[in-house]
Formats: structure tokens, C-alpha cells, sequence
């Protein structure tokens, strides 16, 4: 399948996980911004593949990544992002969000696992309830939060030292 052809709609990656689930294969989503792919995202949604056998991973729409990361961001647009993270080898399909929260598309695709990266606990998964309330597992996945995009920003935008 090409990089392009794993963008898939909300209803069309359904229908898409319908048929995984048809086929024995357990459904792992995975979600974020993406705004700059940088290591840490890479390890994470490699932690995050491993815990299945098809990797979703959604992505917020630049709507709900300005408002929640604020002016200026995002960097990239929805579709640049999308095309980033669907060109890596572990993940089977990607989808834009618009909402600012996951929770309606986990409870539309209602994964077996919801990873979710190291700066989160499991206390403080802010989709917890729901994936409970599903009978959805959470995984905390990736290595140790050194990485952001908010960071790298900060350092690109440094002067260089003379």
C-alpha cells in the first residue's frame, strides 16, 4: 500500500479496522500532533506498533492543534503531518481528527489498545475513563519525555552563539 493510500476517513478506516477484526488482528490507536516528527514520536509509535498487530495512529487537525498548542503552530498542515507518519513502516493507516479530544473516535473505532507516550501515567490518560468504560486496554509506550517539538522550536528560533 502506499504512504497515501493509509490516509484514510473516519469511516473508511472503520470499515478498514471491521475487516482487520474479520481477519484476527488486533487494533492498537495511537494520536497526536506531529507537528515537527522528531525522534521521540518515532519512538513512541514504534512502542506503540508493537502492541498489536495494526497500528492506527490519528492526527489532529491544524484547528484543534492551534488551539491547543497555540498561534503559529501547526508548523506542518494535517495533510504533511498525515504523509509523514503514515511513510513509517509500523503504522497501517492514519486519519485526521478535527475534535480536540480522542474520545469520540475511540469510542467509534474502539481499539483493543490505546497507547498513549511517557508523559502521560496511567493516572492521568486523559481518555482513561472511556477506554474503561470500552473495555479498551491503555499502554503507556515510547521512551522517557526528552523530546518535543516545543523545544525544538525554542532552539530554532535561538540566535546562534557567536
Amino acid at each position: 500500500m502506499t504512504t497515501a493510500g493509509k490516509i484514510l476517513s473516519r469511516l473508511e478506516l472503520l470499515a478498514q479496522a471491521q475487516r482487520w477484526r474479520g481477519a484476527g488482528e488486533s487494533v492498537v490507536l495511537a494520536n497526536g500532533c506531529f507537528d515537527i516528527l522528531h525522534v521521540g514520536h518515532i519512538r513512541y509509535l514504534q512502542a506503540a506498533a508493537g502492541c498489536g498487530d495494526r497500528l492506527v495512529v490519528a492526527v489532529n487537525a491544524d484547528g484543534a492543534v492551534c488551539r491547543l498548542k497555540g498561534p503559529g503552530r501547526p508548523i506542518l498542515d494535517e495533510a504533511a503531518r498525515a504523509r509523514l507518519v503514515a511513510a513509517l513502516r509500523g503504522v497501517a493507516a492514519v486519519t485526521i481528527f478535527p475534535e480536540l479530544s480522542v474520545e469520540p473516535l475511540l469510542r467509534a473505532l474502539r481499539p483493543d489498545i490505546h497507547a498513549k507516550g511517557t508523559d502521560y501515567t496511567a493516572d492521568s490518560v486523559p481518555e482513561a475513563a472511556v477506554a474503561r468504560e470500552l473495555g479498551v486496554a491503555v499502554r503507556i509506550v515510547g521512551d522517557p519525555k526528552h523530546h518535543s517539538t516545543r523545544d525544538l522550536l525554542a532552539r530554532l528560533a535561538r540566535p546562534e552563539s557567536q
